[in-house]
């Protein structure tokens, strides 16, 4: 199993998110809070940054309909920022206006560090850096870019999961084997590659950073850990789980607290016995007299569950005794973009291939950006995964070029996947609240100058009082004139009050203003109204 992404940014830039007077009813009305991941100094407390000019908008802005609603529905939560290539200047340049922007606004950015050499196994998100040395300075330029800045910081998914030429705890060869790798230093080259990014990262005084975890479905606790300690875990925040992948939070919950209570065991009661851990693969221990079977990826985990299959008290009570008066301490990051109903359970002897982590049909968005997790040792569920992003061009072991589960040909990795996007938010848990405000835009060029006339309606069943509408352009637009109403630009960032009477907008209400400015009359990608992000037609 793999995970299949490929995310460049679009341009970014930051975010005025107001709260003034009451915010309209709706899942987006505030960013979302962040306790503390791992203590780290600059984050805590904080915000998660949604960008207003994300590769979700710039889809948006192609689609039309419920293709176009959903597309700027997804767009209003908060999704990591996905730094995938370009020279060491350009990463700079491109982490940098991604925390300007999230500081300006005073909220935290996610980024994920993509550019490996040999990145997905030269698959179907093929790229990454040509050798150690470009690594090396590319992650340079991002550290560059973020400085003295609050991020959360993801290093490579797919880094750990898929090493070149790697052999296993078993004596197993890994099936990577890309062609222009060195058998004899690939595998050795990743681990100082990762050592150097968690070295570059982890040295920043307000950043946290996770390393690579891969997921419960893939390789077992001990082979994780091993690597994940030899990549410098005990340097960084923790690690990550279920990158691009669909597995419920509450397995990945069990398998995270595993490979914590595995790298505590092996690094402090019994170095180097990484295969002495507890696994998903056979969860025999002391509460369940070791009577193990492997672990089904197709249900909820719990201890003392009915079914086997689904019971984790075997393996916690291992690591209770193994442990001792030891505690674990590695943190983690669950991905819930897409895992709100769990994985596909793909039909038995129907495909070749069933490549159940590409672009799965019928499939749901999970739990909303959180760090209020309530279970020790994680410290955050994020949309890591650009919700709507195709996996890739799936065939599931056929010649192609459709996709036998779906009957169509699935976008490239990374591009925006409508029909994915529609079932992603219909089959959301916990569900998907509608937007609550629409602005329409009709524009008007004029030369250099331009005209819009934007028609503000409540959608929400509430009303919102002393109101704001806020956006920011995509360019170098200024703004000259709101005739009736108060506004304020702050570079790219733009708010609009309203005055006197029109300071009130009842449920079901419109309103209409006319902006004039310089510039281009490109309309902008979204709107919020008191803080809570609207549909745009």
């Amino acid at each position: 199993m793999r995970f299949r992404k490929m995310r460049v940014s679009a341009v970014l830039a930051s975010a005025l998110l107001l709260g003034m007077g009451s915010a309209l009813p709706t899942q987006a009305t505030a960013p979302a809070a962040v306790d503390d991941p791992g203590g780290v100094p600059g984050v805590s407390g904080a915000a998660l940054f949604a960008d207003p000019l994300s590769t979700t908008l710039a889809a948006a802005q192609g689609l039309r309909g419920q293709a176009r609603s959903d597309a700027q529905l997804l767009a209003s939560i908060p999704s990591a920022t996905w730094l995938a290539g370009g020279t060491p200047q350009e990463a700079r340049a491109e982490a940098d206006r991604v925390v300007t922007a999230a500081a300006k606004s005073g909220t935290v950015p996610v980024l994920v560090a993509y550019n490996l050499p040999f990145r997905d196994c030269a698959l179907y998100s093929a790229g990454g850096a040509a050798d150690t040395k470009a690594y090396n300075a590319w992650i340079d330029g991002v550290a560059a870019g973020i400085g003295n800045r609050r991020a959360i910081v993801l290093i490579e998914p797919d880094g750990l999961g898929v090493i070149p030429f790697h052999t296993t705890l078993d004596g197993v060869l890994d099936s990577c084997r890309p062609e222009g790798a060195d058998p004899e230093r690939a595998s050795d080259a990743r681990f100082e590659q990762l050592n150097h990014a968690v070295d570059v990262l982890s040295a920043l005084p307000s950043v946290a950073t996770y390393l690579d975890g891969t997921n419960a479905a893939w390789l077992n606790v001990g082979e994780i850990s091993s690597r994940l300690v030899r990549a410098g875990v005990g340097r960084a925040t923790g690690f990550f789980l279920n990158v691009s992948n669909y597995l419920y939070t509450k397995n990945s919950n069990a398998y995270g607290t595993w490979v914590s209570s595995c790298i505590a065991y092996a690094t402090q009661v019994a170095p180097g016995k990484f295969k002495d851990c507890g696994d998903q693969f056979w969860n025999g221990g002391p509460a369940n007299d070791w009577q193990g079977v492997a672990m089904s990826q197709y249900g909820e985990w719990s201890a003392g569950a009915a079914d086997p299959a689904l019971d984790t008290a075997g393996v916690d009570s291992r690591y209770a005794a193994q442990l001792g008066g030891v505690k674990p301490t590695a943190r983690f990051i669950v991905d819930t973009s897409r895992n709100g109903i769990g994985p596909w359970q793909y039909p038995a002897g129907v495909y070749p291939q069933h490549e159940d982590w590409c672009n799965p049909p019928g499939r749901g968005a999970g739990q909303r950006p959180t760090t209020t997790t309530g279970v020790d040792l994680a410290d955050a569920y994020l949309w890591v995964k650009v919700p709507g992003e195709s996996d890739g061009q799936c065939y599931r072991g056929t010649a192609g070029p459709l996709d036998p589960a779906r009957g169509i040909q699935d976008p490239p990795a990374g591009q925006w996947f409508p029909e994915q996007a529609r079932e992603l938010v219909a089959n959301a848990a916990p569900a998907l609240a509608p937007l609550t405000c629409e602005v329409t835009v009709t524009p008007t060029g004029h030369g250099a100058s331009f005209s819009q006339t934007l028609r503000l309606r409540n959608l929400g069943s509430e009303t919102a009082t002393r109101w704001v509408l806020s956006w920011t352009f995509g360019g170098d637009q200024k703004v000259k004139a709101v005739p009736g109403a108060t506004f304020v630009q702050r570079g790219a960032e733009v708010s609009v009050s309203a005055r006197g009477r029109a300071t009130s907008l009842a449920p079901g209400a419109e309103t209409s203003l006319v902006v004039r400015g310089v510039g281009a009359a490109d309309a902008p990608w979204q709107f919020r109204l008191n803080g809570a992000a609207c549909a745009t037609r």
